[in-house]
């Protein structure tokens, strides 16, 4: 219950992490009028960073660093494969 809990979390801290970083970015990329959904680009690029940021930290954040790792990586794969099906 305990991990769930931790994991929910998690998620939720990334989340809002994301969202900060996705309203500054969104800005940039709804100015890109060639792509059709600018806030998914600017969620995949956010997480991207966040990713970069977490790799690169100078702890592992009580081992939570491995799990939010791997919940970035696939964000931005489901992100990329639903730019791909609105294809």
């Amino acid at each position: 219950m305990h991990r769930k809990i931790i994991t929910m979390v998690g998620a939720l801290a990334l989340a809002g992490a994301v969202t900060g970083l996705s309203v500054t970015r969104l800005s940039a990329a709804s100015s890109r009028t060639d792509e059709p959904h600018p806030a998914i680009h600017a969620a995949i690029d956010a997480l991207v960073q966040a990713r970069f940021d977490l790799k690169h930290a100078a702890h592992d954040f009580g081992g939570h660093r491995v799990a939010a790792l791997q919940a970035t990586d696939e964000a931005i794969a489901q992100l990329k494969l639903a730019l791909q099906y609105d294809k």
